[in-house]
């Protein structure tokens, strides 16, 4: 089947690739939704690092500035471009309902535009889920916090085994992130075929949020 990936950067939509990769679902493109012309929607991430990731990838990615007042007409039109070109299926790595969305939202996108959702993780145990991200061999990194949640410390920290069992410690706090307590940025994994070095950061913090800009970063190939 001939899909198109729904891409953030972020730990979730690239381990649902690669499951989807694993179950031999033919992926089109990534699509990522931007709030300007350099920076993600949620995550905040730069458009250079959407890039590397892509490349390392070695899939192609498609970029749409969006507004919320605007974004739903908006990820219904790129779907449909996709349909025209011959996909058949959105993929999302959606765990639970999309905060700020109405229930069911994403099927009845689905069905408006006449494509399958494919959601590897729903309804999964976010636990379980982190666990096999770490164990899959995936490096990610803490790009944006919550400071009501988690504290200023966990802004930048690397997602592995001691993250895994330090997170658990919290009370009211998923492992996955998914009560927005924090995003992330993926820099390797096995589907990689490049890896992303990050070389230089800086901690911004406004509105109760912690942000980490990636100013640096180098594309190593990998040995």
């Amino acid at each position: 089947m001939k899909i198109v990936a729904s891409w953030s950067g972020g730990k979730d939509s690239c381990f649902a690739l690669y499951k989807a990769l694993k179950e031999k679902y033919q992926v089109m493109s990534l699509l990522t939704f931007m709030r300007n012309e350099t920076a993600t929607n949620f995550h905040g991430l730069n458009v250079k690092l959407l890039d590397a990731q892509a490349q390392a990838l070695g899939i192609s990615l498609v970029k749409y500035v969006t507004k919320p007042e605007t974004y739903e007409q908006q990820f219904k039109a790129a779907l449909r471009k996709f349909k025209v070109q011959g996909a058949e299926g959105l993929l999302t790595g959606d765990i639970y309902e999309v905060a700020g969305h109405e229930e069911r939202w994403l099927e009845r996108i689905c069905k408006e535009v006449d494509l399958q959702p494919i959601r590897p993780l729903w309804m999964g145990d976010t636990k379980q889920i982190l666990q096999d991200f770490v164990n899959a061999g995936f490096e990610a990194t803490i790009v944006r916090t919550n400071k009501s949640v988690i504290g200023e410390e966990w802004l930048g920290r690397q997602l592995n085994q001691n993250f895994l069992h330090e997170i658990l410690q919290l009370k009211n706090v998923d492992p996955c992130g998914e009560g927005g307590e924090y995003h992330t940025v993926v820099t390797d994994g096995p589907i990689f075929k490049n890896r992303i070095v990050i070389n230089e950061t800086k901690r911004q913090y406004s509105n109760g949020y912690g942000h980490l800009e990636i100013v640096n970063f180098t594309v190593m190939p990998k040995s």
